[in-house]
């Protein structure tokens, strides 16, 4: 007989809610032309594309329509913001990004230093905060861009984008400010038009947010300098060729309606935050030697990031495999590298639990029973590892003296 499975891996990717996946189904069989044809039906799906347009618009605090651009992924938004706008102005070489940012924005950075490009990148705290000192002494007038993530996607940690972006622009009103809100959109309250008014560029992805992987989005504030990464044709005014993923435009567009429409109800958040906190709370009564990493800084309501000290987060989510319960580990082990992740590292965490974190993001179909089943089982798999572990003494239930407290 096949195990429940338990998943508490939401900020690596959500299931499509049925609301969205019944809007898609039209778009796939009934009205499948394509929207630049000049025939009746293609219009249909063509007017499609500009109502979901607008839907994200509006979610996104009223902005104008034409400011919204569809592309493939957050991924390729990243990439947009931050080339777009070193192609569209080439005599400024100095970006300001952080040290914490998801790989496709830190992976782009690097890159535009390959390309004569100038990149500071900015530290944070032991709680993920980011350092504002550096970050003030970093900004130049002749600083093309700022790329700073919204809330990040391991610790969950929210920064204060509206007033980096006000700082930025009151160095000059000419650095472009991109911002990566693939975690906190439908979590957090995001209005362009009133309190992030100094964002030149924000990006988020469908799968997030219970729309389908393979689409995304890019906020492109009106007359800012970008150049397009895709030609090919007209779309997306010029800014993005590619025939339209209809499907999963007008999926994504639901889905970020619904999202919304809870965050600024309140209730889908408060019962997420409740869970996440019960969840913290009992598991850190339960387990010695363990700490929340970000938990003096915001986080978002359903990130819990758990350092469990002398074990290792690969054998954590093997052991929570076999419960059936998907999570994500603060080690980069899973992917063939045995370096520990860089949001971790950035924070300075101690080696000794630095590779024993895991992380637990839920969403809106997790249940209280699904975390009672955590807290029942987690403590057990912590001592179960503990026991092997040679820096630990299972008979006394305490790390061994001198078991590389506090190395990093």
């Amino acid at each position: 007989m096949s195990k429940k499975t338990i998943y508490l891996d939401n900020n690596a990717s959500t299931p499509v809610m049925p609301e969205v996946f019944e809007v898609m189904k039209p778009f796939l069989t009934e009205h499948y032309f394509n929207p630049s044809a000049m025939y009746d039906q293609a219009r249909v799906v063509s007017q499609a594309i500009e109502a979901s347009r607008a839907t994200v618009a509006d979610c996104l605090g009223g902005v104008d329509a034409n400011e919204i651009l569809f592309t493939g992924s957050a991924t390729e938004s990243n990439n947009t913001a931050i080339f777009g706008a070193m192609m569209a102005v080439p005599g400024r070489k100095h970006i300001i990004t952080t040290a914490v940012e998801h790989p496709s924005v830190l992976s782009v950075c690097k890159e535009a230093e390959r390309r004569g490009c100038e990149v500071d990148y900015i530290g944070v705290d032991e709680h993920g905060r980011l350092n504002m000192v550096e970050f003030i002494k970093a900004l130049r007038t002749d600083t093309l861009l700022v790329s700073i993530m919204h809330a990040n996607n391991e610790t969950g940690v929210v920064f204060d984008i509206a007033e980096l972006a006000r700082l930025t622009k009151e160095t000059n009103k000419d650095i472009l400010f991109h911002t990566d809100a693939t975690q906190s959109m439908g979590k957090l309250r995001i209005d362009l038009k009133n309190d992030l008014t100094n964002v030149d560029f924000l990006s988020f992805s469908g799968h997030k947010i219970y729309a389908p992987k393979g689409v995304g989005v890019l906020y492109m504030r009106q007359g800012v300098p970008c150049r397009p990464l895709i030609y090919g044709g007209h779309h997306e005014r010029g800014r993005r060729a590619g025939t339209y993923n209809v499907c999963h435009i007008v999926a994504l567009a639901k889905a970020c309606e619904i999202c919304v429409a809870e965050q600024r109800g309140g209730e889908e958040y408060k019962r997420i935050k409740a869970m996440r906190d019960r969840m913290e709370k009992e598991l850190l009564a339960r387990i010695p030697n363990t700490v929340v990493n970000g938990a003096d800084a915001e986080r978002l309501p359903n990130t819990l990031n758990l350092a469990c000290e002398y074990i290792e987060g690969e054998g954590i989510l093997y052991q929570l495999n076999d419960f059936g319960i998907c999570a994500s580990s603060g080690s980069a082990c899973t992917s063939g590298s045995l370096d520990a992740s860089h949001v971790l590292s950035a924070m300075d965490i101690p080696f000794t639990s630095m590779h024993g974190s895991v992380r637990f993001s839920l969403g809106r179909y997790t249940t209280d029973q699904e975390v009672d089943a955590l807290i029942e089982v987690f403590p057990g798999i912590v001592k179960s590892l503990r026991n092997l572990s040679p820096y630990w003494d299972a008979e006394k239930e305490e790390p061994r003296p001198g078991s590389l407290i506090g190395q990093h």
